[in-house]
């Protein structure tokens, strides 16, 4: 049963590899055998040394997902340095707060261009690699804010609805080229772009109480979902948000 799982010789695209969820899934990928391209900004060194550790090879591809300019190269790039394209994880993101009445048009861009242009378009640079190789796993990262509304974060709700809604297009336009599409949604996940919410006393205990498991998630805890959806036990699993919320939805 664990040969299902396993994901060695595959390699794995992860954006915003450097740090919280990304790190988190990239290690989980690494410790079931898949290569690793950590794509981000900032230089993911502290990923690819604990990936490298865990006797696979891992190498930083340095991109800005704020623009699709690099969409194109990340691919490239990953195939050139790891002989291949098997898994993409689409985590980048960023998140901007304010109430809707004062929100900028800037703030709303530079939200929905990172967090669903460049989800979009690097599926798509990923995509015509793995439909020309006749297989392909696709992991997206939605949100608790792709099923529900949220407060002072337009841009970024709309932005992981639009996310949920990519991925179940792409799924039915791909299952057929051997391509899955599918989508983790993480509950509220102690991470660099919830420490505003985890620092405010307040809305700390709100969330914390409301959530069936009582505590915040670790970015660790989106290993398992990660794994599965990127192995041949997913293979006829498509189109399909799967939270990882510590039963946030359930309430």
């Amino acid at each position: 049963m664990t040969k299902i799982f396993d994901l060695t010789g595959k390699t794995a695209i992860v954006t915003g590899a450097n740090t919280g969820i990304g790190q988190g899934i990239a290690l989980a990928l690494a410790a079931a055998g898949a290569n690793i391209a950590a794509v981000g900004r900032s230089a993911a060194t502290e990923t690819v040394d604990k990936a490298r550790a865990l006797g696979v090879q891992a190498e930083i591809v340095s991109a800005d997902l704020s623009t699709i300019e690099p969409v194109g190269r990340v691919v490239d790039e990953t195939v050139e340095k790891l002989g291949g394209l098997d898994i993409l994880v689409n985590n980048a993101g960023i998140i901007r707060r304010n109430d809707s009445l004062d929100f900028t048009e800037e703030d709303w861009d530079a939200v929905i261009d990172t967090n669903l242009k460049s989800v979009f378009f690097l599926c798509q640079a990923a995509g015509r690699h793995m439909a020309a190789q006749g297989r392909g796993k696709i992991i997206n990262i939605a949100s608790m804010l792709s099923f529900q509304g949220g407060i002072r974060v337009p841009s970024y709700t709309a932005s992981k609805s639009g996310v949920a809604g990519l991925t179940k297009l792409l799924a039915c336009e791909w299952a057929a080229k051997g391509i899955n599409v599918n989508a983790i949604a993480p509950g509220y996940i102690a991470t660099n772009n919830t420490t505003a919410l985890q620092a405010d006393e307040t809305r700390n205990r709100q969330i914390v109480e409301r959530i069936p498991a009582g505590r915040w998630g670790d970015p660790a805890d989106l290993g398992g979902a990660a794994v599965f959806l990127a192995s041949s036990a997913a293979d006829y699993v498509q189109g399909h948000i799967l939270a990882v919320d510590g039963g946030w939805l359930a309430r």
